[in-house]
């Protein structure tokens, strides 16, 4: 058996989850099960020196309580010993730690009135629904608000000539599932750099959204976004670079804001080789959190070793081996 392409072609294989940090896990577990469907996985408090050394954080205490919403996971994440800074309340969509969820609803309108009845804060004046003009998403309907916490979510409804075939099966779901995380970034090259000759993603779609509707959707008058569609070599979860050409970019992340910071958002990428993939970073100046491959040897934990890296605008990506 060759065995050569499978150990030393390095692949961000899937997504297996997205982890949060949030004030308080009790409220954010409320939220997310009660406005939007999760189910609860796991509810554990994780403490020691692979953690800690995974997150760059010292000393943690975190309890992690894991959800589920179809195939998709988050991780909601509270640090019980360390003070949280807070989201900046004046956050925009083309801010650099802009980061949301796409959560595709079977009924735009059903969940739309679901989610109104809780504590959010809307980004969109109202669902829009992209023009049919725009080639790679005319038609799609999409919402954007904020959490308690500030993090940004999305509801999207695809059409039906729209999406991957798993947002069109028939159910009496409203909320399905986790199609994207999207992140803006000052520079798609760069980006793609990293996501795509770096981490192996493949391009999916690339599209240029503007106009009222667009506008409409960020609360950013006068918007033009460059948006590129990437998903993991198996599919799944994909990841959306958002290059804002108008108004143009917005605030860095702040190099002093770490893992324990409300802001954070970490999209936990499975690979096949990790030690070899570290090493390509490193060699490649990519920031690393971790100080290397960090091991866990407990078995209660969903993967086996780690290692959190930043992207070129600072966005956390959790590099795990499954176990």
């Amino acid at each position: 058996m060759n065995t050569f392409s499978h150990t030393h072609t390095v692949q961000g294989q899937k997504i297996r989850a997205i982890g949060l940090t949030v004030v308080n896990c009790d409220r954010s577990l409320n939220f997310y099960t009660q406005a939007l469907g999760f189910e609860l996985i796991s509810d554990m408090i994780v403490a020691g020196k692979d953690y800690s050394d995974l997150e760059g954080v010292i000393d943690a205490e975190i309890r992690i309580v894991t959800l589920r919403l179809g195939d998709e996971i988050i991780e909601l994440m509270e640090y019980i010993n360390i003070d949280s800074q807070p989201i900046p309340p004046d956050s925009q969509s083309n801010d650099l730690w802009f980061q949301h969820l796409a959560i595709v609803v079977s009924d735009m309108d059903r969940a739309y009135a679901h989610i109104s009845s809780f504590p959010i804060q809307p980004i969109s004046s109202a669902p829009q629904t992209i023009p049919a003009d725009n080639q790679a998403s005319g038609g799609v309907r999409a919402f954007k608000f904020k959490d308690p916490d500030g993090h940004d979510l999305e509801l999207i409804w695809f059409p039906p000539d729209k999406g991957q075939d798993k947002w069109h099966q028939n159910t009496n779901r409203l909320f399905l599932g986790i199609d994207h995380s999207a992140i803006a970034i000052s520079n798609t090259e760069q980006s793609l750099h990293f996501y795509r000759d770096l981490l192996g993603m493949q391009v999916d779609s690339h599209s240029l959204n503007w106009r009222a509707t667009q506008a409409r959707m960020d609360n950013l008058p006068g918007d033009e976004v460059q948006i590129t569609a990437l998903r993991p070599t198996q599919g799944g979860v994909g990841i959306e670079l958002l290059d804002y050409i108008l108004p143009g970019k917005g605030r860095p992340i702040p190099s002093d804001w770490k893992s324990c910071d409300i802001a954070n958002v970490q999209i936990q990428l499975v690979v096949n080789n990790l030690e070899l993939l570290v090493d390509k970073l490193r060699r490649n100046q990519v920031q690393l959190i971790s100080p290397g491959v960090v091991k866990f040897t407990n078995n209660l934990f969903p993967y086996q070793q780690g290692c959190l890296v930043k992207d070129p605008d600072a966005h956390a990506i959790l590099l795990i081996t499954k176990s």
